[in-house]
């Protein structure tokens, strides 16, 4: 491959919570790189992933979804979602075509009306939808975006994901790869083994547990034998959140450690000790030094 046909460039995934944009960047990418939940809201910080195609290095912002903020921690996420669309060479808006024309997928419209970027738009969950809704859909969002592009597919499945794939390497701007080609994501290991173990307790506890916990990496440690021991705490904002995480006689805390811990093994090809605890603190999403481990801005 030579350096005059390669293309690099930074494309902002965006839309609104629970659009299944982390679904689609890991689909894209071809391995997990950001968390996925049935719960809104999972991705908080601008994660990248990084996907390679032909020529090209599609580097995929995975952004917070764009919804109505009622706190600090809220208007962060949004302020990271509309940062990476500024900061892209072109913008993906995903679109759940099943929930369709919801109020947050209306804020994200409206923020994308004045653009600078090219907008290529995915209609979601296609195979949830009949063909008549879809077509609608399709048609109004065309409409008023007035995108380059529309593709209908399914990340969950795979449908059109390739198609996709290829636009947006051929709608990238011509210049050399920015990152090496066997990296698939700018994270730390420790953000994601931080954010592995918040998967968990999504996965297990998010019918019982609020959207009011946090995980950070405490301590780190390479072992001689070629093993890691990581320590962890969970921040809760609540004594009976701290009860259903850790379960009756600690069974639920172990399971999750127990399921992250094969996780965090699995990504970083080695054996992992991991230790998990939970603190209650009512104001964690006031503490400056979370919002850096999460690269999100703090802002008053």
């Amino acid at each position: 491959m030579s350096e005059d046909s390669k293309r690099a460039g930074f494309v902002a995934v965006i839309g609104a919570p629970n659009a299944g944009k982390s679904t689609l960047v890991n689909s894209l990418v071809g391995q997990k790189v950001a968390i996925v939940s049935a719960k809104a809201q999972t991705t908080r910080a601008r994660l990248m992933g990084i996907a390679l195609a032909g020529a090209s290095q599609i580097l995929l912002v995975d952004t917070p979804g764009i919804f109505q903020p009622r706190r600090r921690l809220d208007r962060a996420m949004v302020a990271a979602a509309w940062s990476g669309a500024q900061d892209a060479d072109l913008i993906l808006l995903v679109i759940d075509s099943k929930a369709g024309l919801t109020g947050e997928v209306e804020r994200a419209i409206a923020g994308l009306e004045k653009r600078e970027h090219p907008l290529l738009l995915a209609l979601n969950k296609i195979d949830l939808v009949k063909k008549g809704e879809l077509l609608g859909l399709s048609a109004q969002l065309t409409e008023r975006l007035n995108p380059d592009k529309v593709f209908m597919i399914s990340a969950a499945q795979g449908d059109g994901v390739l198609d996709l794939k290829a636009a947006l390497a051929d709608a990238l701007p011509k210049g050399p790869w920015l990152y090496p080609d066997d990296e698939v994501s700018d994270a730390t290991d420790r953000m994601i083994a931080a954010e592995l173990t918040r998967e968990q307790i999504y996965e297990q506890l998010y019918k019982e547990l609020p959207y009011a916990s946090v995980v950070e990496t405490e301590t780190w440690e390479d072992r001689p034998d070629g093993s890691t021991e990581i320590r962890q705490q969970i921040l809760v904002e609540r004594d009976s959140q701290k009860a259903i995480v850790i379960g009756k006689s600690g069974s639920r805390l172990k399971e999750i450690g127990q399921k992250a811990r094969e996780a965090i093994s699995a990504h970083l090809g080695r054996r992992v000790h991991l230790y998990l605890h939970v603190k209650v603190n009512p104001n964690w999403d006031e503490d400056r030094s979370i919002y850096r481990d999460m690269g999100l801005e703090w802002s008053d």
